[in-house]
């Protein structure tokens, strides 16, 4: 009997590569494929799969970010049979805790080979977890001890009264454009304090950041400042 799985990434040639490599193993079938949260949840609804091979942040396709931690969540929620294979490229320690503490959730970084891919794969078909190195190596750095092992409530690192404006109004929606002419600046401003906020949560992007404020629950950092 074939193994089914259904590839989500929003890069297509990641999923073309990631394709390839599967297509090339006996008994292995892709029976579908999603570029965005929106098509990935229609395609689990639809299309029966024993494993799924996702990308932790994708976007939609009017460019907002997609929060991939509580899409992870709505997966494992809404089809707790379907084990996951999670690949990233982001390595916060905090996210990736609360991923991997589910106990059902593989999960790789994108610098891994395809072979650590086809292991992770062939320990979610025996119901095992299976992490890539880089991935437990950013679980082993140090100060890890002091994170909470799943999503609780810790000190907000110290942003001004400006950055934490600005990842607000960002976790509401908001764009640069529409933050800039609501703090009555320029926009290149904005994304200055976009980018200082992202680096002092540990974060790269703004999946990241919203995959941080959801691990966390924090939405408002000024009554933590």
């Amino acid at each position: 009997m074939n193994l089914r799985i259904i590839l989500a990434d929003d890069h297509p040639f990641v999923l073309l590569g990631i394709r390839a490599a599967l297509e090339a193993r006996a008994g292995v079938k892709i029976v579908g494929e999603a570029a965005t949260p929106t098509a990935l949840i229609a395609l689990l609804q639809g299309t029966p799969c024993d494993v799924l091979v996702t990308d932790l942040s994708m976007r939609e396709p009017h460019g907002g970010a997609q929060d991939g931690l509580g899409l992870i969540q709505r997966i494992r929620r809404d089809w707790p049979r379907l084990r996951v294979v999670v690949i990233t490229t982001l390595m916060n320690t905090a996210i990736l805790r609360a991923i991997v503490s589910d106990g059902a959730v593989s999960t790789l970084g994108k610098v891994e080979p395809m072979e650590e891919l086809w292991r992770a794969i062939e320990a979610a078909r025996r119901g095992e977890v299976h992490l890539g190195r880089s991935i437990a190596e950013a679980l082993a750095q140090p100060g890890d001890d002091e994170v909470p092992p799943a999503p609780a409530p810790m000190p907000a690192p110290r942003l001004s009264w400006r950055q934490a404006e600005v990842v607000r109004r960002l976790a509401d929606g908001q764009s640069v454009a529409e933050i800039a002419a609501a703090l009555g600046c320029e926009r290149r401003s904005v994304n200055r304090q976009r980018r200082e906020a992202m680096y002092k949560l540990g974060v790269t992007n703004e999946p990241g950041l919203f995959a941080w404020l959801r691990a966390y629950g924090m939405t408002d950092f000024e009554s933590h400042i």
